[in-house]
């Protein structure tokens, strides 16, 4: 048994004053907020140079490993001895200063540099999440319950509860999108918009909103340094690691399928560009 639906008219006016205008104030939100972020973010300080050379000496056996069949055996052998000597060693770790056996644990509101930092987040979680509040609050009141468009493409019955948040009709084609639903369509649709108008590292992006803040990290790739006063990673084991992660690859990464990159390269360009 075939089931015969009638179509929705939507008259004009919802188009004019319902569906562009919530599209106009995600769009003008998203742009107010990546420049307040911009005026609110403080400049950050730079590293100390012990803590930058115990990150980048880890970056740098990373990096030779990885690329390492570029270079000839003996040279990724000097390499990697000297790798193995700064990183076992413990040359490169940022001395941790002792801590007295009667002394308490650190309070983190007594570090400037942490408050500082506790702060920062605050700020932008604030940027982030009052004006999202405010455009539904101002959705709901105005615009509760209206049927907006009709998406061009079929769907299954599960995106029901996603697409018509506020209309309480069950025989409503699946398609069709309430006024709540068309905010968190535009709230995931414009991140590819704003990235084009502002770049990747935007802070008009509102679909991170959802994730919170613990997908922070630092510069660098380096994981953020806790606000509460935790212990940071420690650099000494990981040093050893990497020592042990030199040492195992040995000539390996230097060979590429049992011949260096480099070798016998003169006979090969010849035999390319010589032979006739």
């Amino acid at each position: 048994m075939v089931q015969l639906t009638q179509p929705l008219l939507l008259d004009s006016a919802i188009r004019d004053w319902v569906l562009l205008p919530i599209l106009l104030v995600m769009v003008f939100v998203g742009l107010l907020r990546h420049y307040v972020t911009q005026l609110i973010t403080s400049v950050p300080k730079p590293q100390a140079p012990a803590a930058l050379r115990e990150q980048r000496i880890m970056t740098r056996a990373q990096t030779t490993r990885m690329n390492s069949w570029y270079l000839s055996p003996a040279a990724y052998a000097a390499r990697r001895d000297w790798l193995a000597d700064k990183l076992g060693s413990g040359e490169y770790v940022q001395p941790v200063p002792e801590k007295k056996p009667d002394e308490g644990p650190v309070n983190p509101l007594s570090d400037p540099a942490q408050m500082e930092g506790m702060m920062e987040q605050a700020k932008k979680s604030i940027v982030m999440m009052v004006p999202q509040t405010l455009i539904m609050g101002w959705i709901n009141m105005f615009f509760s319950g209206f049927v907006l468009l009709r998406l061009p493409f079929p769907l299954t019955l599960r995106f029901k509860l996603m697409l018509q948040r506020g209309i309480d009709t069950p025989d409503m084609d699946v398609a069709w999108v309430s006024s709540i639903s068309w905010y968190f369509l535009c709230l995931f649709g414009l991140t590819a918009i704003f990235r084009l108008i502002l770049g990747d590292n935007n802070a008009a992006d509102s679909s991170r909103d959802m994730g919170g803040m613990g997908a922070l990290t630092g510069a660098g790739g380096q994981a953020p340094p806790n606000p509460f006063g935790g212990a940071g990673p420690d650099y000494a084991k990981l040093h050893l690691a990497e020592k042990e992660n030199v040492e195992l690859a040995g000539a390996g990464p230097a060979v590429r399928d049992g011949v260096w990159v480099g070798a016998d390269v003169h006979e090969r360009v010849l035999r390319l560009y010589g032979a006739k």
